[in-house]
């Protein structure tokens, strides 16, 4: 995809013209600007012949005369309570899309534009969506070309549906795996979440530095920052953080996404070293702004603005807070709506007020609003071409773990047993923030197991839940596994969302009926890792059996398996695999598809073997506990395949490299030849990291610096070329800025149990 110059006249123009418009605007409008109060599920109302306006989107209106941002008009969940029966589906998104810009255009006295942001975590949280693998299923990709695709084909459905911005998790990194968002996470690795995260940009809002190409829009980037590293795994916790662990692990994202034209971002709940992110100055103005050069807006998060009450004991002096904070869109809260009393009464300017409306109003110019705000109806897209893509991205998720010989399946398996609780539940495969589907449009694993199996006899039992205590169906899951040739036994997790849940007013889950079988997803942390319910004890009775085994994991976090790792005979990891899920875990058992996956996250051994991620500091300290192995069960990195790998002749064009040439732009190169050894074709993910040998702060036991997924032919051998930048190769040193230090560093080449090594010199 080659960028598109536009020249400066062109973004000169867009200025000029924020600048006039915001000239012509009055308090009360610039404050309707950078207000997202309303849950846009309620601007419309179904009725017997269409849709129509309600009037608390009116009132919404008139309150700004204008509104900066919508959120949610297409939302459909048990949160929102819209559904098939009074929701929007696709083929009426822009007509409704349409009534709500037209009304907008015609009852304020400037007609602005509204933006319509809507969540897109995995796919579009509205009805008739493509849903995708969550975000940690992505990560095991390691293929950020592969997740262009992606999010380009969800971009497209959703402006075609009237919306305008994405909101996207991509700047959270796992460091706790007992956190409920976990899924919504790339890694617990910054860099390969950093060239994720490049890759959403590139795919939804495309190269231009103009207006955003037709197809095309704003991604809203989550969480800035640190909301992944929240003490004790708790949602919204604090990071109990210093600054250098937040530039080396939390920022890089961000970092990239500036660099990739980033336009908007979403504040994290969490505070860092006692300050809010949504109060946090520092972190907002002078890291992101001053430093990082990001010029985008941004968002709060859903209601955080209100929690600032407590520190200002005032939601005037709170909304002060936040505007000079740096935050220039609200999310529900009731802050916001008081920003003309407090810049009226002198507790924060109207010129920093002006601040943020410009913000505002460029993401409008750039999306073109100005020009034409309604969207076409029935606009074509290529359906089919999203859902290859979709089918593509779930397989290349899938990790094999273990493998004793018993995958794939043999042709002289006959009566296959396909047995557990996420074995043909819908929603257990989708993740959080997923919408109502029709079922027909979900392949569920017993449905993909039983399109490929051919003229063996496949049979179903559920055995027993995620986390209920029912257990009445251990029995009959037993005898059917004892009757059967092969036991496929599907387990792990759910953040499936049911309407007995009871939900805090930003969406999280407060508390859940008891039969709940929920165990994932936002507000939703466990202290335990363990599989929930009675499920480690199905897979014991149906191992006792003797049937060959193999366990399919469908979770949105890494469970703590020592158990299942050591007896079962194999093991895959299929994270919550989106709609098409089914179909990739049954390519991948009878071998249609050699599994590529690799782990974005290590896998402990319990939950009181945390932190378990691969790169902590090396301090020098003993690693094992006198009870248990430190190493993770499974290490970041980890994946097998149904062929062999082997790496040879690492080599780079100069033992050592001159910092100067390094600053001027020069990489240091490595080779290194990969032969396929097996007899299958098959990708593998050539993975680069380093470590210093002698620096001014402690350094990490190895840090993730570069990867390539490469398809190679079974006898083939390929030369792969890597590289390192000033970007991989600089620390925040003891001065508190970023240098590169001179002096030898390690290399890895390969993978975690197959690699090769060097030591090269910054000169």
């Amino acid at each position: 995809m080659g960028k598109t110059n536009h020249s400066t006249k062109e973004i000169e123009s867009i200025s000029n013209r924020v600048e006039r418009l915001l000239s012509k605007m009055t308090l009360k409008e610039k404050v309707g600007q950078v207000n997202q109060r309303m849950y846009g599920w309620e601007a419309v109302r179904k009725t017997a012949t269409g849709y129509e306006l309600t009037e608390k989107f009116k009132e919404h209106v008139r309150f700004g005369d204008g509104i900066g941002v919508l959120y949610g008009l297409f939302r459909a969940d048990p949160w929102s309570g819209i559904n098939y029966e009074n929701g929007i589906p696709e083929s009426k998104s822009a007509e409704v899309a349409n009534t709500i810009q037209q009304y907008i255009k015609q009852n304020t006295r400037l007609g602005i534009p509204v933006l319509l942001s809507e969540e897109c975590s995995h796919g579009h949280q509205g009805l008739d969506s493509l849903i995708t693998p969550v975000n940690l299923g992505v990560g095991a990709t390691w293929n950020p070309d592969l997740h262009e695709e992606l999010v380009a084909a969800v971009a497209e459905q959703v402006r075609a549906k009237g919306a305008h911005l994405a909101l996207v998790s991509t700047l959270d990194i796992l460091r706790d795996p007992r956190w409920g968002r976990s899924e919504e996470c790339f890694s617990e690795d910054p860099y390969l979440a950093a060239r994720l995260t490049e890759a959403v940009l590139k795919g939804m809002q495309g190269e231009a530095d103009g207006q955003i190409p037709e197809g095309k829009m704003i991604p809203v980037l989550k969480h800035f920052a640190a909301q992944g590293n929240g003490t004790g795994g708790h949602n919204a916790a604090p990071a109990s953080i210093g600054e250098r662990e937040l530039r080396e692990i939390h920022l890089p994202p961000m970092i990239s996404a500036i660099q990739s034209g980033a336009l908007a971002c979403m504040a994290a709940y969490n505070e860092i070293d006692g300050i809010p992110c949504h109060a946090n100055g520092y972190l907002l103005n002078q890291i992101l702004r001053e430093e990082l050069g990001f010029k985008g807006a941004v968002m709060a998060d859903g209601c955080a603005l209100d929690l600032l009450v407590n520190l200002t004991q005032s939601r005037e002096k709170a909304a002060a807070l936040a505007l000079e904070s740096g935050v220039d869109i609200s999310l529900w809260d009731n802050v916001y709506t008081t920003l003309e009393k407090a810049v009226e009464e002198g507790q924060v300017s109207e010129e920093k007020l002006n601040d943020a409306v410009r913000r505002v109003l460029t993401l409008k110019f750039k999306m073109g609003l100005f020009e034409n705000p309604y969207t076409e109806t029935n606009l074509s897209q290529n359906k089919e071409q999203a859902e290859k893509v979709n089918l593509e991205s779930a397989r290349q998720s899938v990790v094999l773990l273990k493998n004793k010989g018993i995958l794939p399946l043999k042709e002289a398996v006959k009566k296959i047993a396909v047995i557990g609780p996420n074995a043909a539940a819908i929603y257990n495969q989708l993740g959080d923030y997923t919408p109502f589907q029709q079922e027909d449009k979900v392949i569920t694993v017993l449905q993909g197991i039983t399109t490929l199996a051919g003229d063996a006899e496949v049979a179903y039992e559920k055995g027993c839940g995620i986390r209920s205590g029912e257990k009445e169906g251990i029995k009959k899951a037993v005898h059917l596994a004892d009757n059967s040739d092969v036991a496929i036994v599907v387990l792990g997790g759910s953040s499936a969302r049911n309407f007995d849940a009871q939900f805090d007013l930003n969406g999280a889950v407060v508390n859940t009926s008891g039969e709940e079988e929920m165990d994932c997803g936002e507000n939703v942390d466990v202290a335990d890792l363990e599989l929930g319910g009675h499920q480690l004890h199905l897979l014991q009775e149906i191992m006792k059996t003797g049937t060959p085994t193999v366990v399919v994991l469908i979770q949105g976090r890494p469970y703590a398996i020592p158990w299942i790792a050591e007896h079962a005979p194999a093991i895959l990891s299929a994270w919550y695999p989106g709609q098409m899920g089914g179909q990739a875990i049954a390519e991948v058992l009878f071998g249609h598809v050699n599994p590529s996956g690799r782990l974005p996250v290590s896998i402990p051994r319990s939950s009181m073997h945390l932190p378990v991620f691969y790169n902590p500091k090396d301090g020098g300290y003993k690693k094992d506990y006198f009870d248990l192995s430190g190493e993770a069960l499974f290490p970041f990195g980890f994946g097998l395949s149904y062929t062999e790998f082997k790496y040879e002749n690492l080599r780079f064009t100069s033992q050592t490299i001159q910092s100067d040439n390094l600053l001027a732009g020069e990489k240091f190169k490595i080779i290194v030849d990969v032969t396929n050894s097996g007899d299958r074709d098959g990708f593998d993910v050539i993975q680069l990291y380093v470590k210093g040998k002698g620096s001014s702060i402690t350094r990490r036991v190895k840090e993730l610096k570069g990867f390539k997924k490469v398809w190679i032919a079974a006898g083939e051998t390929k030369e792969v070329h890597l590289e390192l930048g000033v970007e991989e190769l600089r620390v925040f040193s003891s001065q508190n800025q970023y240098e590169l230090e001179k002096g030898f560093f390690e290399i890895e080449v390969g993978n975690p149990v197959n690699y090769l090594k060097a030591i090269p010199e910054i000169g």
